[in-house]
């Protein structure tokens, strides 16, 4: 059986429905997983969804709450959906617990920050000086800023240590890494542009989108298919240890 891709939804409360983009979907299909949507709920439904996942996605979206990292709202900050905050920094902190691989996509990259114990800037254009764009006007599949891996990463030996363009739809953004991630990539205006766990377990977060450029970038590719490679290890790992 092909490894079990959770992601993440997004909610759209007037209309009542989740959301999942059809990137993400075909972009672990493509890597040779079973992507499986998660809709946000919360209280004992995690350990429900962490009893068969294989590998999780944190998807990209709104805003998170700063009141997750100790802050006050800046004008800057913008939508927020308390329930998807509720369920993902749970979701995000147990998956982490339980060495589950995750990778989180742009809030789904902050998400991951702040459930393991950092923080993000609320708002780049009003707290960090000279930033680029980080909010293209372009299509979703089109390059429009530099990343610059950190050598010996495992981003810079899964994708190469030379510098590349990515997509970019973000205003907030990892300040302060938590204690157990390291830096892995960063924009040529020092924003963080990629995280990944200190410890075996996968955990990479990205602040581009690679589900829109996995098609004709093949460094987004090779993101995918190590989040799939990983879910693989972990279900064998998991298996063994059933009686």
């Amino acid at each position: 059986m092909k490894p079990v891709i959770g992601l993440t939804c997004a909610r759209e409360e007037e209309k009542r429905r989740h959301c999942l983009g059809f990137d993400y979907v075909d972009a672990v299909r493509a890597a040779g997983g079973l992507p499986v949507p998660l809709p946000a709920a919360a209280g004992t439904e995690i350990e429900t969804w962490l009893c068969f996942l294989d590998a999780l996605i944190l998807t990209g979206g709104g805003d998170v709450d700063p009141a997750y990292f100790g802050e006050e709202p800046l004008p800057g900050c913008g939508e927020i959906d308390p329930e998807r905050d509720v369920f993902e920094l749970a979701l995000a902190g147990r998956a982490l617990s339980a060495g589950l691989p995750v990778l989180g996509i742009c809030r789904g990259m902050q998400v991951l920050n702040i459930a393991a114990g950092g923080d993000i800037y609320q708002d780049i254009y009003s707290q960090v000086g000279g930033c680029l764009k980080h909010n293209q006007h372009a299509p979703r599949s089109s390059p429009t800023h530099l990343v610059q891996p950190v050598s010996g990463t495992g981003l810079a030996r899964m994708c190469g240590a030379e510098p590349w363009r990515v997509n970019s739809f973000h205003h907030q953004a990892v300040r302060r890494p938590a204690q157990n991630f390291t830096v892995s990539a960063r924009a040529a205006d020092g924003i963080i542009e990629a995280i990944e766990g200190n410890g075996a377990a996968f955990a990479v977060g990205v602040q581009w989108h690679p589900e829109n450029m996995w098609k004709q970038d093949g460094r987004c590719r090779k993101i995918f298919a190590a989040l799939v490679a990983a879910g693989g290890e972990y279900r064998r790992y998991r298996e063994g240890r059933r009686p």
